[in-house]
């Protein structure tokens, strides 16, 4: 089966499982075949906006949905930051090993219980994995509950599926829990030549855990 994919692609899955199997396929060309074909904008954007809203008691950080790597890439190339990988694809953390850009890697499936301790992260970081057919918002559940108090989240949820699937009821839902909820649309694509997702925007969504 060829390794070629495609922005309809990803956003044609549906469950976990679709995502190992698209994944499994795509993880050897994923980055030249999405992110520098649709010049992805997000990886360098959440690395911008954690800089931005961050300070020294931010780590270590969780890569959530990591993928091949791509948020750590940039992190990295400023300065040497205590980052950890989670994502449900085995092939695309091997393709993220090689970069050499995190502590660990784990493969886990976003939407069940994941296996790491309470309040152990100062930071979750993601990229590209609240969107069509992905990640739905409950995962936020446990994302908060792994994450130190006074911990940052600086992720990406595409703008089309915040108010479709359920975030906006969701960020109402978890009121009490986090503080200094702040938005940012942004376009994901720079140079995209797709006319069905070029022009694809991200809310850069920043908050607190109390």
């Amino acid at each position: 089966m060829s390794s070629k994919k495609g922005l309809n692609d990803a956003y044609s899955v549906k469950t976990p499982e679709d995502n190992i199997k698209l994944y499994k396929i795509w993880a050897s060309s994923y980055d030249d075949d999405f992110a520098k074909k649709n010049d992805y904008r997000s990886p360098v954007l959440i690395s911008n906006y954690y800089d931005k809203y961050s300070n020294k008691n931010d780590v270590p950080v969780l890569d959530v949905g990591a993928g091949t790597g791509l948020i750590a890439e940039v992190m990295n190339k400023k300065n040497t930051i205590d980052i950890d990988a989670i994502d449900i694809s085995p092939e695309m953390l091997e393709s993220a090993k090689s970069k050499n850009c995190y502590n660990k890697l784990i493969e886990a499936d976003l939407t069940k219980n994941l296996d790491i301790d309470n309040n152990y992260y100062g930071a979750i970081v993601s990229a590209g994995t609240f969107t069509h057919g992905h990640i739905g918002p409950n995962a936020l559940d446990e994302l908060l509950r792994v994450t130190k108090p006074s911990g940052l989240f600086v992720i990406t949820i595409h703008s089309k599926v915040y108010v479709n699937q359920n975030f906006e009821q969701k960020f109402q839902d978890i009121n009490e829990q986090i503080t200094d909820l702040t938005f940012h649309e942004e376009k994901a694509y720079g140079n995209n030549p797709d006319k069905d997702h070029g022009n694809d925007t991200v809310f850069i969504t920043i908050f607190r855990k109390k």
